[in-house]
């Protein structure tokens, strides 16, 4: 029987174990190896916060004046501004720019240099619409004319690590992000349970086995088959529900706590993953949007605690690790009659991680005056979004094929890699 016939048949035997236990989307898929070639460097974690977060209120310009007679109801307060709460007031920074209160726990990796921010940053995209932002942001590109494929999945492409892991890129959610998508295979995952086929012992069993008797075929796909049993036997003893990070961290009891303790969990096992993308959703604030407390607290509530753990859990991965948060574009500067802010431009970023140039603010800040906005009121973007990723990419994960990773942009250093 040809390989083509037996492959067949186990994907049919495969669909009726334990009932209906269906073919895992992450078994590998043979392909020739780029032809470049380098050292495997940072595991890369992108989050994105999805619905144009507000970077005046996470990364707040307690020194511009501009800013609080724009904001008179949604100001964070100033540091040292003694009519309001300690727990409501600006965690500063740097004398000029500070977190917001909820971030408050991010305060630590800050401190310890792992922490740093890049403010009025973005993309040239001026549409302020959200499919629009995401679609070019996360393809890497200034417009529909640009390749279809993905910014991390042209990176992966171009990079051959000799890893061949089915989770060297995961995408937490039901559907990989858009940014992952090339010619790499890429997983979506929600939880690392679903690799446990059901709970189902018998399933399970049956199915390594039929994965055995696959791969004991051609020595080409020896090496493969062997990575992908030794990577399910891995992922078998894997509980979330039993995981205990380290460093005393406690992650919050969300989607997105779940999922980066997860992250962890796969980084700790060394199942080969590289590059993993989460999402945080809820960020278009029209209405309501409160300051210091209220929905967007909440939101950065969740995204600080997160944070935080992850950075105390992965402590002795820090040196191989980094992370990076973006948004599509910013919120327009002068609140709105709703108590909320509109579409605005300008952004910011963090990067969290061992060899970030954290405790600093990176990027040229244009200034809330009226003739330093843009559009309607928008603060500027005077550093692409880019030439961070770029950095990140070319510094920390040993690719330097930029000009593919980003098609028609030359990328500018920012500094955000620590030397």
């Amino acid at each position: 029987m040809s390989l083509t016939h037996t492959r067949r048949r186990f994907l049919e035997t495969a669909a009726v174990l334990g009932g209906a236990v269906a073919w895992p989307a992450w078994l590998p898929r043979l392909a020739f190896a780029p032809e470049r070639t380098a050292p495997r460097g940072d595991t890369l974690v992108v989050v994105f916060l999805r619905g144009a977060a507000d970077a005046l209120n996470i990364v707040v310009p307690h020194g511009e004046a501009a800013y609080y007679a724009r904001r008179p109801t949604l100001g964070i307060p100033r540091p040292d501004d003694s009519r309001a709460a300690p727990g409501t007031r600006t965690v500063d920074l740097d004398g000029f720019f500070g977190l917001h209160p909820a971030l408050r726990p991010l305060l630590p990796a800050w401190q310890a240099g792992h922490l740093a921010a890049v403010h009025a940053c973005g993309a040239p995209d001026e549409s302020r619409s959200h499919f629009r932002a995401m679609e070019l942001m996360e393809r890497g590109v200034d417009d529909e004319r640009g390749p279809a494929s993905g910014w991390i999945g042209r990176h992966l492409a171009t990079l051959n690590t000799g890893n061949a892991s089915p989770l060297r890129a995961i995408g937490l959610g039901a559907m990989p992000q858009r940014s992952l998508s090339g010619a790499a295979p890429v997983s979506a995952l929600r939880s690392i349970t679903e690799f446990h086929l059901g709970g189902d012992a018998r399933a399970a069993a049956q199915f390594q086995a039929g994965l055995a008797t696959l791969y004991a075929g051609p020595a080409a796909l020896d090496a493969t088959g062997r990575e992908t049993l030794g990577i399910l036997n891995t992922l078998q003893t894997l509980d979330p529900t039993a995981y205990v990070p380290a460093g005393g961290a406690r992650y919050p009891d969300s989607e997105f706590g779940l999922g980066l303790s997860q992250i962890a969990m796969l980084m700790k096992a060394k199942v080969g993953l590289e590059v993993a993308a989460i999402d945080v959703g809820g960020w278009d604030t029209h209405f309501a949007q409160g300051g210091s407390e209220g929905l967007m607290a909440g939101l950065l509530a969740d995204l600080g605690a997160g944070l935080a753990a992850f950075h105390a859990d992965t402590e002795a991965q820090a040196s191989r690790l980094t992370v990076v948060v973006l948004s599509e574009f910013g919120r327009r500067v002068q609140e709105n009659g709703s108590l909320g802010t509109d579409h605005g431009h300008g952004s910011a970023m963090l990067l969290l991680g061992g060899h970030v140039a954290g405790g600093r603010v990176h990027g040229r800040w244009p200034g809330l005056r009226p003739e330093a906005l843009i559009g309607p009121g928008d603060l500027a973007v005077t550093t692409d979004y880019r030439d961070v990723l770029a950095e990140v990419i070319a510094a920390r994960l040993n690719n330097a094929a930029l000009a593919e990773v980003f098609p028609g942009y030359a990328p500018r250093p920012v500094g955000v890699v620590a030397a």
